[in-house]
């Protein structure tokens, strides 16, 4: 794993315990680039990281909260302390409310999926942006959603701060390229994560995957 289209660079992924930030790592480190795999559940990142070392890799488990100012700092000095640099920062991490009725998602899940997914773009802007502008350059790629440019019923709250990011990167885009400071938006439909369930506001069984299915006309939930 030493040549690739990312060889001698360095990432922080957010959220790469599982789903798209495990595959993301998974594909950088494939890629020559040594990974800070980043979580909140500890065993999940440990995990990741230890298959990617196990491949030939180059990859350390981070723990942190990244809807928190102290994490997200903590997040750049172990990556610069067991690297010494960083070039890339994935922000993957999110979460969700249940599928259902916006007047029954809770004051609590509104604020912990705005801190999640919005919230901490804002952090790693804060924390990394003079990192990058020392280092003369760097990457953000944010994870967004289509919910954010086609939102549907009984994800409303969730689609609002899928909309946010993709302002947000554009906004970023605008203001740090003139500091080599490159940000790209990326917006995935449905897959199978943690958190499907939740998005579909049902049990994940093959009946209910097919009715998901049948009402879009160009991707398919698929199995991992």
């Amino acid at each position: 794993m030493s040549t690739g289209r990312l060889k001698d660079k360095v990432a922080i992924v957010t959220g790469a315990g599982s789903g798209f930030g495990e595959g993301i790592a998974e594909r950088f480190a494939a890629e020559g680039c040594a990974v800070i795999v980043n979580d909140i559940g500890r065993d999940a990142g440990e995990r990741v990281a230890a298959a990617i070392r196990n491949r030939g890799g180059r990859a350390k488990f981070v723990y942190g909260d990244v809807s928190k100012s102290a994490d997200v700092k903590q997040l750049l000095d172990a990556t610069l302390e067991q690297f010494a640099r960083l070039h890339i920062v994935v922000n993957n991490a999110g979460t969700t409310h249940r599928n259902q009725p916006l007047l029954g998602v809770s004051e609590e899940e509104f604020d912990r999926i705005y801190a999640v997914n919005v919230k901490s773009i804002y952090l790693t802007a804060q924390h990394v942006v003079p990192y990058f502008r020392k280092a003369g350059g760097g990457v953000f790629v944010n994870v967004a959603s289509t919910a954010g440019v086609r939102p549907r019923p009984g994800l409303v709250w969730y689609n609002g701060t899928k909309g946010a990011v993709i302002i947000t990167s554009k906004g970023m885009a605008a203001e740090l390229g003139a500091d080599r400071i490159r940000v790209n938006c990326v917006n995935p439909v449905i897959g199978e994560t943690g958190l499907l369930e939740q998005f579909m506001g049902l049990p994940d069984t093959p009946e209910n995957r097919g009715m998901i299915n049948a009402s879009r006309h160009l991707f398919r939930v698929e199995e991992a």
